[in-house]
């Protein structure tokens, strides 16, 4: 699926409030959908800080990130998120790892996903083309909506040496060796989340 891509600055500004709740630094990479059959919706992509953590709202889907988030060597990733409300199409949030260029026409990054129906997803973006690392795959570790229409799921990266490990809710869902489309995990991180969903990410970071 091709989409078409902005970049913006996400910047302070006093004098509108929801702005001035904007994470200092923060830059957002929106990838619009050129699908007839899985449209974007409506008005614009809000990014803010909310209590500890993000709140994203996407119309559109985005890439976050702080150019002085970087991570090299032996690191873990990690993030909790909140889906807010049902999607209404199969929609994937995430963790971006071994990012660079994000901001132009050579960006790549790693990602690892999960969403409503239970499944989770690792792929690689190079430029516009996106590869799968590893396919959708079920896991009755990735918590679905509940009664609420929410579903929380903490997720971590885990790169070691020579492999990486994926988890969700502390289950090793999958692990691939650095080397081919994972053999760069060094670089700027941050967060994914697809059109169509509202998102809480908290305790989002690294540890060595």
């Amino acid at each position: 699926m091709k989409r078409h891509v902005q970049v913006a600055v996400l910047a302070l500004a006093a004098l509108a409030p929801l702005a001035a709740q904007t994470p200092q630094g923060w830059k957002q990479r929106v990838d619009r959908s050129a699908s007839a059959t899985d449209p974007d919706a409506s008005g614009a992509i809000k990014f803010v800080t909310s209590g500890a953590g993000f709140h994203a709202t996407n119309p559109q889907a985005a890439v976050y990130w702080n150019p002085a988030n970087t991570a090299s060597g032996v690191y873990t990733l990690k993030a909790t998120f909140t889906q807010m409300a049902r999607s209404g199409h199969t929609n994937y949030y995430g963790l971006v790892f071994g990012g660079s260029a994000l901001e132009g026409p050579q960006q790549a990054y790693v990602y690892f996903v999960v969403a409503q129906d239970g499944t989770w997803l690792i792929k690689r973006r190079d430029g516009d083309a996106t590869s799968n690392v590893s396919a959708k795959t079920p896991s009755p570790a990735v918590k679905m909506l509940d009664a609420s229409q929410k579903a929380t799921n903490s997720l971590e990266v885990r790169v070691g040496a020579d492999k990486i490990d994926f988890v969700v809710n502390g289950t090793v869902v999958h692990t691939e060796p650095k080397s081919g489309a994972t053999a760069k995990t060094d670089g700027i991180y941050g967060i994914r989340v697809n059109h169509l969903l509202e998102m809480q990410i908290d305790g989002f970071g690294i540890s060595k």
